[in-house]
């Protein structure tokens, strides 16, 4: 008789401590009972009636996503090899468990062919200038298809997009070349507004013959410096007239 009493109290305490539940403020539970969703509990303590109903715990806390490395096409032909992080977390326990299997791998998978896709579509040099707007639409086209899995994109980050060594060869000769055609662009107009000051200066000077035999003699003075130059000095017609003789 004392036996089976103490079997009896065996028995309930462990269908007692079986049916208690804790859970944390980040988490809650979808319970099912005979198999049929019954409901979303949590936090704090929870009962669950052992054998009938069922509990599956889903954390409500933003996931960091590590994007494995994926190898893209761009639109122009060029294979870059890039990795990302994708930023999620749960907003509704009910869609996550219920309408996806694993809503973690669903998100990873689906992550890696958007990562493709959306990159597939641009230009190497788009790629590499226009980052944030990439992210973004990622990130659209992710919260819009994991929205009926309870799931809410937060943020996604490209990481980091490889290129092969003949390729990084070739974008610095485009970039030094690019480079060089700047310059002639500066040096010409240099060239252009410089040529544009000498003809407003001879403009002047014509006007005003007084002014450019002072020009003359300024030049005059300074090259004088140098006694190595043979100086041929051109007389204006005004400065010939003191050696003309009279008569």
């Amino acid at each position: 008789m004392f036996m089976s009493i103490v079997y009896i109290v065996f028995i309930v305490v462990a269908i007692v401590a079986a049916s208690i539940r804790i859970l944390k403020e980040y988490e809650r539970g979808v319970v099912f009972t005979l198999g049929r969703f019954t409901g979303i509990k949590g936090p704090g303590l929870i009962i669950i009636i052992p054998f009938i109903q069922k509990m599956d715990k889903v954390d409500l806390r933003t996931v960091v996503l590590d994007v494995p490395s994926q190898d893209v096409i761009s639109h122009d032909n060029v294979s870059v090899n890039v990795n990302a992080v994708v930023y999620f977390r749960v907003i509704d326990p009910e869609k996550a468990i219920l309408q996806v299997e694993n809503f973690h791998d669903a998100t990873s998978q689906l992550a890696q062919t958007t990562l493709r896709s959306v990159l597939g579509g641009h230009e190497l040099d788009e790629m590499l200038a226009e980052r944030e707007k990439l992210n973004e639409d990622i990130q659209e086209i992710l919260d819009k298809q994991t929205d009926a899995w309870g799931i809410k994109i937060s943020n996604v980050e490209i990481k980091h997009i490889d290129l092969d060594e003949s390729m990084i060869r070739a974008i610095a000769k485009q970039a030094e070349a690019e480079r060089q055609r700047r310059a002639k662009v500066i040096n010409s107009k240099g060239e252009l507004e410089a040529s544009q000051n000498l003809l407003e200066a001879a403009n002047i000077l014509a006007q005003n013959p007084q002014g450019l035999q002072l020009r003359y003699l300024q030049t005059l003075t300074d090259i004088s410096s140098d006694k190595t130059n043979t100086i041929v000095f051109p007389f204006g017609s005004e400065l010939g007239k003191l050696f003309t003789p009279k008569g």
